[in-house]
């Protein structure tokens, strides 16, 4: 067992997103190797990747779960750490994104060198966006037919909303794609026979590295004021002080620096963990400066389950240190917890240490209450960190035991994964057990592994639409006494509320003055009308999107009980929503289908009559590409369908884009059958 103290500045945190199948785990696994950590090269398409542990993951060759992992690299001699997390690219696991860029220093992008900003990497984009993580990016796949580096750049700009900062320039291009022009040392980095050498720039693109250069230090010097007046000068920069300045500029993310290669060929790929090294930040540039003899703050952004360890919670740590055995509090539940092992993670293996400081990522036994998004901190200094969101499920199965032993392992699998994955969701309904999830894949996997993990055998419905229900009209003063006397103590509350309609979510508002309501039973009926929520009016499913205001009421001195508020609350609450004229809802997809342009019209004719509105479109690599907003009802067995109209040659990606009214004549279909 070890204690480790990482030196700040020479640690980076970071994470590699992109859209599925740009190579995103390729390029983990390369920096893998030429790190050091492995000794081989694991293929993602031999099932081999050591990043993708989890037996889905190497059936299918797509990464479904996050994997940390650390490994080492030296730059101008001086040796830094690099805590590394490989994220999925497929939609349908997006809060693994999420929950990991929130405890992210930086971020490499990868984007595929053919297709270019697909929608995935959109979705991934405005993620990092909304956490302020700066990037570097990586144009993947060049020596791909159909590759075109200046194009991805340009689609950077355009869809992203970037400012790329070309770094470096591809020699040659598709099968002659031979290595990489550095732009700021004016270098060129070969791999003949998979040696790396650095070389003269060929003679043929010195005029392109002299003209490109002249743009990278032209843009670094219109958004840095101290390399400004370097320029104004007339000297021309050294090395150094692009390299600092570009760094300054990553960090407060005013510019994106872009390099290019081919993971799979194992080009691109040193000079990229230079990058990483030289320019994203270190825990030190994040806005809290982390410190080891400051208070613990620590987030947990990750439960998984091990099969020999049990339960293990992913924790960041900004502030302190993480002692093995010390207690600590979980200020967001107000309870105590006491750290058990500690463990470095490297994908599926783990390495026990004694303690962790500031600025690291780790793996924690014994945390017994924690959940993704909560706070650990020291019981004499308790602070809550910014949490998270976590969207609700667009799709729904029911799952049925096949035996009563299988019930009893369903229970716990559910619970174990649920734990796991927060965009997981569990009810019964009507006495069966309903799972919601992101997508038909994201419920595949789950499904897989409580058979494969957990040994449960399951019979597993049909996809259904997860619906929701709204208000549309405000309702002022409903009503609604509860009074039940039948012996002994009775039940007695009344309640007048008022019900609107706003974008999303839920809110509680209490208006009730002159203590009409005591305040001790104020929450009941809150809590009575969050009860009412769950079912909605017209055909049983969640509402949101709706404000109640507790106006008045009254109460019994004796036969008045939480409970008793709680019936009334949940009574009015139905009652109002009758009145307030309730609609139903369903998820609208974002899709983006890809087709030969000889079956263009085909596929627009289709997708409208899914009920789609055919956004936009345009051409990419020789195809073209049909923009759509459709809902989720219309698009179970796209996939097939889609391919049968394109002669196989067609792809779609979809995401879930909003919630939408359902148009009057469907909704009664769906309400009648319930």
């Amino acid at each position: 067992m070890t204690t480790t103290f990482l030196a700040l500045p020479k640690v980076r945190n970071i994470g590699i997103m992109a859209h599925i199948d740009a190579g995103k785990t390729t390029t983990a696994e390369r920096i893998l190797f030429f790190t050091g950590v492995s000794r081989r090269i694991g293929e993602v398409h031999d099932g081999a990747a050591a990043l993708d542990f989890l037996k889905q993951e190497r059936d299918r060759g797509i990464t479904i779960t996050s994997a940390a992992t650390t490994c080492h690299w030296t730059v101008d001699g001086a040796e830094h750490t690099i805590n590394l997390i490989d994220t999925p690219g497929h939609v349908d696991f997006g809060i693994e994104v999420e929950r990991c860029l929130r405890v992210l220093d930086g971020a490499v992008a990868v984007f595929d060198g053919v297709a270019g900003v697909e929608p995935q990497s959109e979705t991934v984009w405005r993620q990092a966006d909304r956490y302020g993580v700066p990037r570097i990016c990586f144009v993947n796949k060049l020596d791909r037919a159909g590759a075109d580096f200046h194009r991805c750049v340009d689609m950077i700009r355009e869809r992203l909303g970037a400012v790329p900062l070309v770094m470096q320039l591809p020699i040659g291009s598709e099968d002659g794609f031979e290595g990489v022009a550095d732009l700021v040392s004016g270098r060129a980095h070969v791999w003949p026979d998979d040696d790396h050498i650095v070389v003269d720039v060929p003679s043929g693109m010195a005029a392109d590295v002299r003209r490109w250069r002249a743009a990278l230090v032209e843009t670094v010097a219109e958004h840095d004021e101290a390399f400004m007046e370097l320029y104004l000068g007339g000297a021309e920069p050294s090395q150094e002080q692009l390299h600092a300045a570009i760094r300054r500029l990553t960090v407060a993310s005013a510019v994106t620096p872009v390099f290019c290669g081919s993971a799979f060929k194992n080009k691109g790929v040193q000079p990229l963990l230079d990058a990483v090294v030289r320019y994203l930040p270190s825990p030190l540039d994040v806005a809290t400066a982390p410190d080891d003899g400051a208070p613990l703050a620590a987030l947990a952004f990750k439960i998984m389950s091990d099969r020999y360890l049990g339960r293990l919670t992913f924790v960041r740590i900004y502030a302190g240190r993480l002692v093995s055995g010390a207690p600590v509090l979980n200020s967001v539940k107000a309870a105590r917890e006491r750290i058990g092992k500690i463990y470095r993670v490297h994908a599926g293996d783990r390495e026990e240490i004694e303690s962790a400081g500031a600025g690291d990522i780790v793996a924690v036994m014994g945390l017994k209450r924690t959940t993704t998004g909560e706070t650990l901190c020291d019981e004499a200094h308790p602070v809550i960190l910014e949490s998270m969101d976590f969207p609700d499920p667009v799709i729904e199965v029911a799952v049925e035991p096949r035996s009563k032993g299988d019930a009893d392992k369903l229970g716990a699998a559910i619970r174990r994964l649920a734990e796991e994955d927060p965009s997981f969701r569990v009810r019964e309904d009507g006495g069966q057990t309903v799972i919601g999830g992101m997508g038909e894949l994201h419920l595949e996997i789950l499904v897989d592994r409580m058979k494969e993990e957990f040994d449960v055998e399951a019979n597993v419905g049909r996809p259904r639409v997860a619906y929701r229900e709204t208000v549309r009209r405000r309702v002022d003063k409903v009503g609604h006494l509860h009074r039940k006397q039948s012996g002994g103590k009775g039940q007695y509350a009344k309640v007048q509320i008022t019900v609107e309609p706003i974008a999303d979510g839920y809110e509680f508002v209490n208006r009730v003055t002159g203590g009409r309501i005591p305040k001790e039973f104020v929450p009941s009926v809150d809590a009575g009308c969050q009860d009412a929520m769950q079912t909605g009016v017209l055909a049983g499913h969640e509402l949101t999107g709706v404000r109640v205001t507790l106006l008045d009421g009254d109460f019994h001195p004796v036969d008045s009980s939480e409970l008793a508020f709680r019936i009334a609350g949940s009574m009015a609450f139905k009652e109002a929503v009758r009145r307030a004229s309730p609609v139903l809802l369903e998820p609208v997809m974002a899709v983006e289908a890809t087709t030969p342009g000889e079956h263009l019209g085909a596929v627009i004719g289709d997708l409208n009559a899914r009920r789609g509105r055919v956004e936009g479109g345009g051409e990419r690599g020789g195809a073209r590409v049909v923009n759509a907003l459709v809902p989720l009802a219309e698009m179970f067995g796209y996939v097939g369908d889609l391919r049968s109209m394109t002669s196989g040659r067609g792809v779609f990606t979809m995401r879930f884009d909003s919630y939408a009214e359902v148009p009057p004549s469907v909704a009664q279909k769906i309400i009648a059958t319930g």
